[in-house]
């Protein structure tokens, strides 16, 4: 009898959750709505349109988040005159506003509604775009990029199109709204590609996907040209290096940046003299970074008499870019198995020294040891520095390529000279007690862009 009454229960309990789903369907019939996939919540489909969880709770009656139902039509409040399904998709990298509209085939004006665009700055790298759900996944197509002194006539000719047609897939109403240098979609192509930059560009990437403070970021442009690019993120410099037909740039994000949007921008020439310009939003997450116990050092090793020259030398020494990349795949620990994941402290935990605010960040990644417990390179490079410093002690400096270096402090003694080629594991140091530091360890930093970023990253990615 007891199993008969948890049957009956069960039994009702799908019914009237069917019913639920029943109902959101016939009453979406005139509203915008969302089809309910395997692995969504309540919250991940508020966050993702953009509408406070108890108001989407409330459009379909929901009491409890755990009634949804897999393939439920979820109504959509927030988007007046949109009728149909909705759906989102991730703003890529080398996108704007008339390259997306011209991608999902969506009026700029139902671009902006459903998005409730008030700047073309809203669409960050990353950003859930909202679309109508029939072209949300879009058309192949080719880009084209109108050149000087190049009509649409021409344009439409040299790609065998009607040049009306070329207009109206463009969401474009006369020739005269197109500029020199803007890039057309040719639909049905299946050379797809960033929209917002010219076709010559075959792919843009940046990555990663969420750029944290202490983030390496790796941009990424190909193009079969010969391309002369320069860059900015935020307010570091990006220096392009070639390899092939791919031109990265690797910047990293300071510990300490303001969480925020920050705009990245590329200029470039194109072989044939034309130049082009681009700029996207990206957000810069806060990484959580922890506060360390107070230090006590010694007062002379914190006076800035002493440290700002040597950290003005650790700038000129980590600036140059170098073409030639010289590491290969991942890096390796620099010290011994034992001590490869033993941290007294981690890149970017907020430091106090001898009782002052918390104004400090760890520079690197501390490793346990003793002092002569060998330390390795951890991958192959240059030796751009080796010698002793009033805080860091005896410092080793590695030059990996492209803008990359690797920083070994606190040595009791060092093993290579400047200079040298190190090969990935080659023994180049001895852990110590050197410099401005509370006991033995390993204090090693790896450098982007002439930043300091998380070591972390490096040995758990490889990077580009």
């Amino acid at each position: 009898m007891k199993f008969l009454k948890t049957l009956s229960f069960l039994v009702l309990l799908f019914s009237l959750s069917f019913l639920d789903a029943v109902r959101a369907q016939d009453s979406s019939a005139s509203q915008p709505y969302y089809l309910v996939e395997e692995g969504d919540s309540l919250w991940g489909i508020a966050l993702k349109f953009g509408i406070p969880q108890e108001e989407l709770a409330q459009a379909n009656g929901l009491t409890d988040p755990g009634q949804l139902v897999i393939g439920a039509q979820l109504i959509l409040p927030g988007f007046p005159g949109v009728t149909g399904e909705l759906q989102t998709r991730e703003v890529e990298f080398g996108e704007n506003l008339f390259s997306l509209s011209r991608k999902y085939q969506h009026s700029l004006a139902l671009l902006t509604q459903l998005n409730r665009l008030v700047s073309p700055t809203q669409l960050y790298h990353g950003k859930n775009l909202v679309l109508k759900g029939e072209s949300a996944d879009s058309q192949g197509y080719t880009r084209y990029t109108l050149h000087e002194n190049t009509s649409i006539l021409e344009a439409a000719i040299v790609n065998g199109v009607n040049p009306w047609v070329l207009l109206q897939h463009n969401q474009v109403n006369s020739q005269w709204d197109l500029l020199p240098g803007e890039t057309l979609f040719l639909l049905g192509g299946d050379q797809n590609g960033p929209g917002g930059l010219p076709a010559e560009i075959q792919i843009a990437s940046l990555s990663p996907s969420r750029i944290l403070q202490g983030s390496t970021v790796v941009l990424r442009l190909d193009s079969e040209e010969n391309l002369e690019l320069s860059g900015r993120l935020a307010n570091w410099p990006l220096r392009f290096v070639a390899e092939g037909n791919s031109f990265y740039a690797l910047q990293g994000v300071h510990a300490l940046t303001e969480p925020g949007f920050y705009p990245l921008s590329i200029a470039g020439n194109l072989e044939r003299g034309t130049t082009f310009s681009y700029t996207q939003m990206v957000y810069i997450g806060d990484a959580g970074y922890p506060f360390d116990p107070v230090l006590v050092v010694d007062p002379a090793s914190i006076d800035p008499a002493v440290t700002e020259p040597e950290n003005e030398q650790m700038l000129v020494i980590t600036a140059p870019v170098t073409d030639k990349k010289l590491w290969q795949g991942q890096f390796i620990s620099p010290v011994d198995a034992l001590y490869s994941d033993c941290f007294p402290s981690r890149f970017g935990n907020r430091r106090s020294y001898n009782g002052s605010t918390y104004d400090y960040f760890h520079s690197g990644l501390d490793f346990c040891g003793q002092p002569g417990h060998n330390i390795y390179a951890p991958a192959a490079g240059r030796v751009v520095f080796s010698g002793p410093l009033t805080v860091r002690g005896n410092t080793t400096i590695i030059d990996h390529g492209w803008g990359i270096y690797s920083v070994y402090m606190h040595q009791s003694e060092i093993l290579v000279e400047t200079g040298d080629l190190v090969e990935s594991g080659q023994l180049i140091g001895l852990v110590g007690a050197t410099g401005r530091v509370t006991g033995p360890h390993l204090h090693w930093e790896i450098w982007a862009g002439g930043v300091q970023v998380d070591p972390i990253y490096w040995l758990e990615n490889t990077f580009p």
